[in-house]
């Protein structure tokens, strides 16, 4: 791949870091790269970390196409504590006992919760009711009711377990909330949960192994612009 192709169009996989916004890497590609169209092909909470699809000039037709697989998460839920946003955005607004948890309850609910059903999303979520994002209306203290989408949870594996945090992997369809999986997994253990890591491994056939972090994508961009310097110069000697 060249800066050239980059502007003309490209698929990007970027490695988003913690407390960066998926237009915060919109806006950094774009700065970088220069391209004419910058979007992206599904976005990832501001504290998850992991696999964002950046696409560029004409590829950001192919968005819808590219949002539309399967993707997978690996996380740590705390339990006995919620916060409205469901992670570590919001501060703790209740706690819960936990001492009636056991292993076997929490793989239990866990399968539990394996296949289609409608979910209801975070208060503090991008989905737009009247035109206006939940998250909006959230910060401004106004009540409004969520509506519920269907979604599908492939697989969810338990991979650690060591109170209060359980570590998970899940499989999901397009449009899964983790948080909202969090904030119900806490519920059916008559407890409470929210999200403290989320990291987003695959989205379709993309993995985030192939990706390019912040600073490697910088430095490709930088050699590529020098490269083209360098070039121009040889020319005009």
């Amino acid at each position: 791949m060249t800066l050239q192709e980059i502007k003309e169009g490209s698929v990007l996989l970027i490695d988003k870091p913690s407390r960066w916004s998926s237009f915060d890497l919109v806006k950094k590609v774009s700065l970088l790269a220069r391209p004419k169209k910058v979007g992206h092909a599904g976005t990832l909470d501001p504290l998850a970390t992991g696999l964002m699809i950046i696409l560029t000039g004409s590829k950001t037709k192919e968005m819808l196409q590219l949002n539309a697989g399967e993707k997978e998460y690996t996380g740590t839920f705390f339990i006995g504590a919620t916060t409205e946003s469901h992670d570590l955005e919001r501060p703790v607004d209740a706690t819960f006992p936990t001492e009636h948890i056991t292993d076997e309850l929490i793989y239990e609910i866990a399968k539990s919760f394996v296949g289609e059903f409608a979910q209801t999303p975070p208060l503090h979520s991008a989905k737009k009711r009247d035109g206006v994002r939940y998250y909006k209306m959230a910060r401004r203290g106004e009540e409004f009711q969520r509506i519920k989408s269907w979604v599908e949870l492939k697989v969810f594996e338990i991979t650690r377990i060591a109170l209060p945090e359980v570590d998970f992997r899940i499989v999901c369809s397009k449009g899964f909330y983790v948080r909202s999986l969090a904030h119900d997994f806490g519920q059916k253990l008559l407890s409470g949960a929210h999200i403290i890591a989320l990291r987003r491994i695959r989205s379709g056939e993309f993995n985030v192994k192939d990706a390019y972090t912040i600073e490697s994508f910088t430095e490709f961009v930088l050699k590529e612009k020098e490269n083209y310097q360098n070039e121009s110069l040889s020319q005009h000697q």
